[in-house]
């Protein structure tokens, strides 16, 4: 069977966020195992699962990935939307649009330490759409 909704996220500020409540509070309820599939509807921001603990991963993976893909380079033709765009869209392919997620007794089967990251990349990206999968 295959369960499908689609919500969205408010708006969040330039960085990764820890969204794994919100999307466990929408999940379509599963009474056995299955696998989630989470796709954001976007091209300047990112899904990622990592560290839910210490809030610092989170401002190191934002430093991180400004030093791959820096603003203002003399070299990207996109310039139209702004100076952080182009380089959105590089880091949103780089980290991908998409995860998957088991479902174990219908719930998450993620590790203690592990979260759902919204990576948002656009200085003023606005509310993100994202479309839940449930294969049960």
């Amino acid at each position: 069977m295959v369960h499908q909704i689609e919500i969205s996220l408010p708006e969040f500020r330039r960085g990764f966020h820890l969204i794994t409540s919100m999307v466990e509070r929408q999940l379509p309820k599963v009474s056995g195992n299955g696998m989630l599939n989470i796709f954001i509807k976007h091209t300047s921001a990112a899904l990622s699962i990592n560290e839910n603990a210490d809030p610092t991963v989170r401002d190191d993976f934002e430093t991180i990935l400004n030093k791959m893909v820096p603003e203002n380079d003399p070299d990207y033709l996109h310039t139209l939307e702004g100076a952080d765009d182009m380089p959105a869209h590089v880091k949103s392919s780089l980290m991908g649009p998409s995860l998957n997620i088991p479902i174990s007794g219908g719930k998450l089967n993620m590790g203690i330490w592990q979260g759902i990251y919204l990576c948002e990349f656009r200085n003023y990206g606005g509310s993100r759409r994202l479309v839940l999968t449930v294969y049960s």
